[in-house]
């Protein structure tokens, strides 16, 4: 089996890679573990990944900058349904548009689009809430019998770094939420489409379970 995380200059690569190394391991799945730009590699992929870090903006471009890339995605994971994760912002720009900075089309995968988190601190609260919202916190799980779920539950600690979230046009795509101020989408979904606002690459034993049930995943 061959998985790829996507290199567009935009991911924490090889912690993604370690990390999937170390879930491939753990549940004794034989994984070729490619980091790489070659839409090749894409076309060729049983799983793909795509991570991302930074503005969306930048992000789009240089997923754009890889001539073909675009295409080769929409080909194997759209056409072919292969099974697709994106990590932070490489979820994100499954939207419709990203309004940071003006507004980037995205891929348009799953309906919505990204916005700049506004924060509401309770006055009645010792807890004062900043952007980004940064570090741990609990996962609250929409669709608990969601496969990538499994093994999941609420209250799981996970790790974040953001301050643009996904607001869905259709509620039943948001598959689990974190409580910030206001409920924010920590993983969104659908068909065989899975992207997370939180870092399973950072997020320790939760994050390898997480990742261990997309190697497993094989959706319908």
């Amino acid at each position: 089996m061959k998985t790829v995380i996507i290199d567009y200059g935009s991911g924490n690569l090889r912690s993604a890679e370690k990390s999937i190394i170390r879930a491939a391991t753990a549940i004794g799945i034989e994984m070729d573990v490619v980091v790489s730009s070659s839409i090749d590699d894409v076309l060729t992929a049983d799983k793909i990944i795509l991570p991302g870090v930074g503005a969306y903006g930048d992000c789009m471009a240089g997923l754009k900058g890889l001539d073909g890339m675009i295409e080769a995605l929409d080909e194997v994971v759209i056409k072919n349904a292969k099974p697709f994760l994106g990590i932070c912002v490489g979820m994100q720009l499954m939207s419709t548009a990203g309004l940071e900075h003006g507004k980037t089309e995205g891929l348009n995968w799953i309906g919505g689009t990204v916005e700049k988190m506004t924060i509401k601190n309770d006055e009645n609260s010792d807890r004062v809430l900043k952007i980004p919202h940064m570090g741990w916190n609990d996962l609250y799980l929409d669709h608990e019998d969601h496969p990538l779920l499994k093994d999941i539950n609420d209250g799981d600690h996970v790790y974040f770094v953001h301050s643009y979230h996904f607001k869905a046009d259709q509620p039943s795509h948001i598959l689990a939420h974190v409580n910030y101020g206001e409920a924010i989408t920590a993983m969104i979904g659908r068909d065989n489409i899975i992207g997370t606002q939180f870092h399973p690459e950072k997020s320790q034993k939760v994050g390898l379970q997480f990742l261990a049930n997309f190697l497993q995943w094989s959706p319908e």
